[in-house]
């Protein structure tokens, strides 16, 4: 029997009493990853949203979109569910960038739909393939009475989405700085965060030095819970996806099990990275 208690066999452990299927894919940015379920297809949820914000930074270095034109809130962009856009009624006008914020920041489901009407549906999948992803795909736009599927991906393509903002590789360093900066922005980080210490997130409060910060882009539905994004410790940025799908509790609240245990798995990993000065494994 194999007796070495490597970060793959911990966290499997970890995951023996949870009902439900989650798949992990880290890179320390270092040459090293783990990977467990890398290339299982999920339902991407709100995670889509990332692929749709590289798409218009591509689109706009190439003249094809811009992100200071403005664009209006029109009937046919409505969808319940998450962001603020429904708050300032149709007719609203934003700059792209504004409402591509929206769209990552608080998951706006409404600003969404216009930036996929904006760049539209064709495009964005051709676009999301020649970046390199070769197993996502955005569906159709948000409309939860017409359609039971969003989008589709895998922990791999999230997970370089993700790498290459990191290493300022994604459109170009002035794009990847742009959309990292919005990335931060983004409120709902639960199962990345929520078992870290947190005097490393709350700076403000302490009056201590920002050592931890997360940039990343989370997503919900029924059928999944997905995370995904980067991690700044002091030794320097890793990346994790966490995406979940096949468990039984369909509500959406901070202890899901699905939440509870990907928790758990970050808090893991990053115990690992640290313990390793940001490697996940020693030389």
């Amino acid at each position: 029997m194999d007796q070495n208690m490597t970060l793959e066999k911990r966290i499997a452990a970890e995951l023996y009493s949870y009902q439900g299927k989650m798949s992990v894919f880290v890179d320390d940015l270092q040459g090293r990853t783990v990977e467990m379920g890398a290339d299982e297809e999920f339902e991407t949820a709100s995670t889509i949203k990332a692929y749709i914000l590289a798409v218009l930074y591509l689109q706009a270095s190439r003249g094809k979109a811009s992100l200071t034109e403005e664009i209006e809130y029109q009937p046919e962009h409505f969808v319940d569910g998450s962001g603020m856009l429904r708050a300032l009624g149709v007719g609203a006008k934003l700059k792209v960038k504004d409402t591509a914020t929206m769209m990552i920041i608080c998951s706006d489901n409404i600003a969404t739909n216009m930036v996929i009407d904006y760049l539209g549906l064709d495009t964005i999948n051709a676009c999301i393939k020649e970046l390199g992803f070769a197993h996502t795909v955005l569906h159709n736009p948000l409309h939860f009475d017409r359609y039971e599927k969003l989008g589709t991906t895998t922990p791999r393509d999230y997970a370089s989405l993700f790498a290459q903002v990191a290493k300022g590789t994604l459109v170009s360093a002035e794009a990847s700085a742009e959309m990292l900066a919005i990335f931060r922005q983004q409120h709902y980080n639960t199962m990345l965060t929520h078992d870290f210490p947190q005097f490393y997130l709350d700076c403000e409060e302490t009056g201590e030095p920002e050592l931890i910060w997360v940039a990343s882009k989370s997503g919900s539905m029924n059928a999944c819970r997905n995370d995904g994004g980067i991690i700044h410790t002091p030794y320097g940025e890793y990346v994790i996806v966490l995406m979940n799908k096949d468990f039984h509790d369909i509500i959406e609240y901070d202890g899901h099990p699905a939440m509870v245990y990907g928790a758990r798995v970050s808090r893991m990993i990053f115990d690992q990275i640290l313990a390793c000065e940001g490697k996940l494994y020693r030389n």
